[in-house]
């Protein structure tokens, strides 16, 4: 019985350092999604800037949109801000935010002071839209094609090497450009 004890505390590290390995060299902004290849899930949710007016998944068919998950509280939301504006006014992007477990107030304060590079915002208090796509946290950006469907999902900060090495490429194939 001793002997079986004293073996438990190396075997417990070898399972351990087994689990770690296999997550060694993984990018962690490659995260699966469920949603890849299916459409937007349902939803109806107010406008972030109208709380009178709801939006639901037809606002993300007709043309290739970047859907932007992003919160006040995200300092990783803030790092990406500036270059989502680029992205909108120099390049013509058509970014949908959805506004995720924030506050209309804070999100107000934030784009006030960032501007704002949305077409529409879709403000999800709750999270409700964002469990459904399976978002783990904010800054995620879903690229979703003309018919509504995702297509891709990148997990973290979108800058100019996000853009034009990933997001961009998946972009022009759902336009129909290789």
């Amino acid at each position: 019985m001793k002997r079986v004890l004293l073996f438990l505390p190396l075997v417990f590290a070898v399972a351990v350092g087994v689990f770690l390995a296999a997550g060694i060299g993984k990018d962690p902004t490659k995260l699966e999604s469920a949603r890849i290849g299916k459409p937007v899930p349902d939803f109806s949710l107010q406008s972030l800037n109208d709380p009178e007016q709801l939006l639901d998944a037809s606002l993300l068919k007709g043309e290739v949109s970047l859907l932007n998950v992003w919160a006040e509280w995200c300092p990783a939301c803030w790092d990406e801000h500036g270059y989502l504006m680029q992205l909108a006014n120099e390049k013509g992007v058509r970014i949908i935010g959805l506004n995720y477990k924030d506050q209309r107030e804070t999100a107000f304060r934030f784009l006030g002071r960032l501007g704002n590079p949305y077409q529409q915002i879709i403000f999800d208090p709750q999270g409700s839209l964002g469990f459904d796509l399976g978002v783990y946290g904010a800054p995620e950006t879903f690229v979703i094609d003309a018919e509504g469907v995702v297509q891709y999902r990148h997990v973290g900060v979108v800058n100019e090497q996000v853009w034009e090495e990933i997001l961009l490429p998946v972009i022009n194939k759902a336009r129909g450009k290789s």
